[in-house]
């Protein structure tokens, strides 16, 4: 079971993504549920996405679509009953946006057999029984897979060829993501390749956040590499400032993190994701199947290095870096 907070802030908010407006929406159209994992407060900018593909099949809320929002307020076992309440309502289908989690996904799928879903997640939809294969998921339901949880090893390869002094490099994962064990087994056998030394920490609240940078700042560790997790990337505040604080090199999943003045971070470009539910969520409602819709998985990434903190650490981070990059802060 994941903490409430894991779930409380998703992409940014994800649960403010959608407009109160859509509540005034006429009668008669046909309606997304959209099932939410944190709440309705705050702004989220990938709300603008998700209309964007949506528009793009032909359909613009209030004018021929509305949308429902159902929001978990960080409360896991609300799923369930959220899924089942858009199901009464008929609606024509449900999207469901769990970052890295399968959680809601599966809340969905477990409600319905016939309503399409349109799922992301960052997890295998296969290993979870959310779809038979990614060609042809079969069923009602299919989706986005961002793989956030399946690009540890590219990370710690990435974070060695901006710091090929470090010898041993931590490894901070969060033990209540599902994908936990497929993380470290992937930072491992990175590591292995790379001839790297990896230390393991775990961290599931704020505290053991404090404690793991002790730990590694002690073991004078030369890197550190934070796994993929909505948590994790809630307290992403926290962690960027001890990273600063004990100068250690730090690789993450998400723009938001060298945003927030992080070294270096590697991922999904999350917008484009959205955009890509808002098509398949369009296209189901002008009459595809889920089933005959492939599962897609991102082909571009997003890497993006602070050159203000690579010069605050110390670091000479090569041409070569810095010519494949998505983004330089300076």
């Amino acid at each position: 079971m994941m903490r409430r907070r894991e779930f409380i802030t998703l992409v940014g908010g994800v649960a403010a993504a959608w407009p109160l407006a859509a509540r005034a929406q006429q009668p008669g159209l046909p309606t997304v549920g959209v099932l939410n994992p944190g709440t309705a407060q705050g702004n989220n900018p990938v709300a603008v996405p998700f209309r964007r593909g949506l528009g793009e099949t032909g359909y613009v809320e209030g004018q021929n679509v509305r949308i429902e929002d159902r929001w978990a307020e960080g409360q896991f076992d609300r799923f369930p009953a959220l899924a089942a309440d858009l199901v009464r309502r008929q609606v024509a289908a449900i999207v469901t946006v769990a970052g890295t989690q399968s959680a809601l996904a599966l809340a969905a799928k477990s409600a319905t057999s016939t309503i399409p879903i349109v799922f992301l997640i960052g997890e295998d939809p296969v290993k979870f029984g959310l779809a038979a294969n990614l060609n042809r998921p079969g069923e009602n339901a299919t989706g986005i897979n961002t793989v956030a949880t399946e690009l540890e090893g590219k990370r710690l390869e990435l974070l060695s060829r901006i710091v090929p002094s470090a010898g041993t490099i931590g490894a901070l994962v969060n033990p209540e993501v599902l994908s936990a064990a497929t993380q470290l087994t992937d930072l491992q056998n990175a590591a292995r390749t790379l001839g790297r030394q990896i230390r393991v920490l775990h961290a599931a609240t704020e505290h053991e956040i404090d404690v793991a940078f002790t730990t590694l700042a002690q073991e004078r560790a030369g890197a550190l590499a934070v796994g993929a997790s909505l948590y994790l990337f809630t307290r992403r505040y926290q962690i960027v400032t001890l990273a600063a604080h004990y100068s250690i090199p730090t690789i993450y999943q998400r723009r938001e993190f060298a945003q927030a003045g992080g070294l270096v971070s590697y991922g999904t470009d999350i917008a484009g994701t959205f955009r890509q539910v808002g098509i398949y969520a369009g296209r189901i409602l002008k009459g595809e199947k889920p089933a005959d819709l492939p599962v897609i998985q991102p082909t571009k990434y997003e890497l993006v290095i602070n050159m203000r903190t690579a010069k605050a650490l110390g670091l000479e981070v090569s041409q070569d870096m810095l010519s494949i990059a998505d983004e330089v802060i300076e």
